[in-house]
């Protein structure tokens, strides 16, 4: 009896192969590989074994099976075909099965979108569901607990638990109505921030974010008045829009379609936030939330290139 010390799967494929085409040189134009390198892997196949698996005759003829050959085939055909229906079984895994998202306002509107019908043509029997929260306190609390695979983030972040991937800066964007005396005093690629002092300005209700804007006026020179406070983005463009003052949000918050208002930096800026993606930390995310996670890096870093160039410059 032998321990068959030594055998591979490579073996087991060279020896298919052989008997498939009849013969090393064929087995190695189907493989893909020199004749020399099917010789070696019979030979590696014979000692792991101790005993010939084929009689060469030499000459044109094929080369044929020993009885030992013959018995290690069947087995073979045997493991490849569990091979087989292992990988069908993790393909399967990768397009099945269900993801859910934490996400907040911005990056549904925004990215999600676009991630989703990624995912949907890699994976299309994946579920996918999404849930949505104004904080990231609310969002990790929902990752942690199990009820959402991966989560965005506006950060910065710093929490333990969690492994974090950056996809970039989000810078904030002054908004204000087209036409408006203020809307006169947009340089060529900014709005000085103390233009912005006593007008009226619209915001969110108390969230990180509008408390990190309101330190980066006040450390400008300004104290911030709001005469409407919303959890909406569109609703907050849609009163600048209006006319009842100006707002301050994250680009990717911006519809920078609408014609009838003006989308500008300011001077000094805002620090910029960034955008995270989010799994507990040393988990091991399913296929199908790994492909999510990688759709996610190359189209939230290519939109957030491109936005922060479009705000800032192509030098920024």
């Amino acid at each position: 009896m032998t321990a068959f010390t030594g055998l591979e799967l490579r073996h087991l494929t060279a020896l298919r192969a052989v008997c498939e085409e009849g013969s090393f040189i064929g087995a190695a134009d189907a493989l893909g590989l020199s004749q020399a390198a099917i010789s070696q892997q019979i030979a590696g196949l014979e000692r792991a074994i101790g005993q010939p698996v084929f009689d060469r005759p030499g000459g044109p003829r094929p080369v044929r099976l020993t009885a030992a050959g013959r018995i290690l085939l069947r087995h073979a055909e045997g493991v490849m075909a569990l091979l087989d229906r292992a990988e069908q079984d993790l393909d399967d895994l990768a397009s099945s099965g269900q993801v859910t998202i934490g996400t907040f306002q911005s990056v549904s509107v925004q990215l999600l979108p676009e991630i989703v019908a990624a995912l949907r043509t890699k994976a299309p029997g994946v579920r996918i569901h999404a849930y949505e929260a104004d904080e990231n306190d609310e969002l990790i609390e929902r990752l942690m607990q199990g009820d959402a695979d991966v989560a965005f983030l506006a950060g910065p972040v710093q929490d333990k638990r969690l492994d974090l991937v950056n996809l970039g800066s989000d810078p904030f964007v002054v908004l204000v109505a087209a036409g408006t005396p203020l809307a006169k005093q947009v340089k060529a690629r900014s709005l000085p921030a103390r233009a912005l002092t006593g007008v009226p300005l619209i915001g969110q209700h108390g969230r990180e974010q509008q408390r990190h804007i309101d330190r980066g006026l006040r450390s400008a020179g300004v104290a911030p008045r709001y005469a409407f406070v919303t959890r909406d983005n569109g609703a907050v463009q849609a009163m600048v829009r209006a006319g009842l003052g100006a707002a301050i949000l994250p680009h990717l918050a911006v519809d920078t379609a609408d014609t009838e208002v003006v989308v500008r930096p300011l001077d000094p800026p805002i620090p910029p936030r960034t955008l995270l993606i989010a799994v507990p930390r040393g988990s091991q995310p399913s296929p199908a939330v790994a492909q999510l996670i990688a759709i996610a890096q190359r189209i939230g870093r290519a939109r957030l290139t491109r936005d922060r160039t479009a705000v800032l410059g192509p030098d920024a």
